[in-house]
């Protein structure tokens, strides 16, 4: 797939769940504390939630996020991805999220997140359910906890580990991109 396809693959999928749970767009704007307009943007694929757009979405519709990297693409082996096989996502924000795990149906799920400079997880902070720790590979990755001043700018080979319901925002403040390998329960 290319990346309009997988854009287009996920505005059909945030779209059906909505509906399947029997949400109006307008129950859902309200939940996530955003406007009706730029999420029928979303569900018909002319505007990129951000991160913490995309968390507050599976959130509200009581899905993980994982949910919305399930769109599989065909592999040899069951256990092992391949580049060519792996899904993606597309954010707004310069975020681009490459599920690099085979399955998410195990105990864990894995991401490698590629950074723009510049690129953000959005307006507000990410509130996710899920445990989830991550390992710079390239480049700068600053994060902030909510509620806490202090950021703390990450550099390859640094590794940070955040429990479940911390909500946090990140950013590649840098002029380089940032490549992070992300770790979710």
């Amino acid at each position: 797939m290319d990346k309009e396809e997988e854009i287009e693959g996920l505005a059909i999928l945030i779209r059906d769940l909505r509906k399947h749970k029997k949400v109006t767009l307008a129950d859902l704007a309200q939940r996530i504390g955003r406007s009706v307009g730029f999420l029928s943007q979303v569900e018909r694929g002319m505007s990129r939630p951000t991160v913490a757009d995309l968390t507050a979405i599976g959130e509200a519709l009581q899905t993980p996020t994982t949910y919305f990297y399930s769109v599989s693409k065909p592999r040899a082996l069951p256990w092992v991805t391949r580049p060519g096989e792996r899904r993606t996502l597309y954010y707004g924000g310069g975020i681009t999220d490459v599920l690099v795990s085979p399955s998410m149906s195990s105990g864990f799920s894995m991401l490698e997140s590629l950074l723009e400079p510049g690129a953000t997880s959005g307006e507000r902070p990410v509130d996710d359910s899920d445990e989830q720790g991550g390992f710079v590979l390239e480049g700068e990755l600053t994060i902030w906890l909510d509620g806490e001043d202090e950021e703390v700018t990450l550099k390859a080979g640094d590794s940070f580990q955040l429990p479940a319901r911390c909500r946090f925002s990140y950013a590649n403040r840098s002029d380089k991109d940032a490549r992070v390998l992300w770790v979710f329960t």
